[in-house]
């Protein structure tokens, strides 16, 4: 067995060994893991490896490290590194692969300075924590250090009748409707002021990489927006979290909604929900009848609305030093 750096060379052969270990429940396509795993800034190139089979030359193993490296006003996971997926081709497994792919990654992320690796839950992740059903992979996490931080992450899913009626919410003295092209900058203002952080970073990297708003439902009172919910569809500029898995669909176009928020100082007048309503309102529109929510432990809440819970993750952790 070799070893390789991280290379979008193998591209093609690392989507397909995914697809053979995961596809059965998190199709990968090329443009996701490209977008993912390649493209983001945050990916640490000396804690991310290949596994090469040295007779047939073919990948079979992959670990993906990341630290916060980019130049922003905010910082996400200080002191902490990110493996986002570590996967070994089932028939090379036992051979001691897996071990030394978590090696190479965790040695490199201690050089960067990490103190605490997180399973998932990076900047443009796939997970945010071990799918449940997995037990051998928490047990061989478990036999690594690595400890069960007994908090269980949700991804729902809701499913429409085609003739089913997704009405806007109306409040008074509140208007819900999709963001305009030149409120990008009331957007950003907005998130900076009430969700510093991951939600703004996300938001920043929507508008660089082409939107125009339509993924945006907002909440505005007296000309200033107090609240907000994402929407996203197969139209979007990126492949937001939450379609991530939309080949599973092969019938259906997937819809996302999330994440969603409302300014503190304006909550508890039934503003969140209704959020979320108009965010379905206009999904429904786009004529999607499949739409989920990804990471979110709010499961009673979004269950109001006839989402229903579809994958669960256990958050792992380790801890350095």
């Amino acid at each position: 067995m070799k070893y390789m750096p991280w290379s979008s060379d193998r591209l093609t052969e690392i989507c397909a060994l995914w697809n053979c270990e995961l596809g059965g429940q998190f199709p990968m396509r090329e443009h996701l893991l490209l977008q993912n795993s390649f493209h983001d800034d945050n990916v640490l190139d000396s804690a991310s490896w290949l596994a090469v089979d040295e007779d047939s030359d073919r990948v079979v193993g992959l670990v993906v490290s990341k630290v916060w490296q980019e130049q922003r006003t905010m910082v996400l996971g200080a002191g902490a590194g990110w493996i986002q997926v570590l996967l070994v081709d089932s028939s090379f497994r036992k051979r001691g692969i897996g071990s030394e792919l978590l090696r190479l990654a965790e040695e490199n992320l201690i050089q960067h300075g990490v103190n605490k690796i997180i399973l998932g839950r990076d900047p443009w992740h796939y997970f945010p924590g071990i799918p449940l059903e997995f037990e051998d992979t928490k047990r061989w996490f478990d036999s690594k250090g690595y400890t069960d931080d007994n908090r269980l992450e949700h991804d729902l899913l809701a499913v429409y009748e085609e003739d089913a009626e997704a009405k806007l919410p109306v409040h008074h003295g509140v208007e819900l409707r999709l963001l305009r092209e030149d409120e990008q900058d009331a957007l950003l203002a907005f998130f900076h002021r009430c969700f510093p952080g991951r939600w703004e970073y996300e938001a920043m990297q929507y508008f660089e990489k082409g939107g125009t708003g339509r993924e945006f439902v907002v909440l505005e009172k007296d000309g200033q927006i107090i609240g907000f919910c994402r929407i996203n569809d197969a139209k979007s500029p990126l492949i937001a979290q939450n379609i991530y898995w939309a080949p599973l669909f092969s019938s259906d176009e997937l819809g996302g909604i999330g994440p969603l928020g409302v300014d503190q100082a304006f909550r508890g007048s039934g503003y969140g929900l209704s959020v979320v309503l108009a965010g379905v309102h206009f999904l429904r529109q786009r004529g999607l009848r499949r739409i989920a929510i990804d990471w979110t432990t709010l499961v009673s809440f979004y269950e109001k609305l006839n989402f229903h819970v579809w994958k669960v993750y256990a958050s792992y952790s380790k801890k350095l030093g």
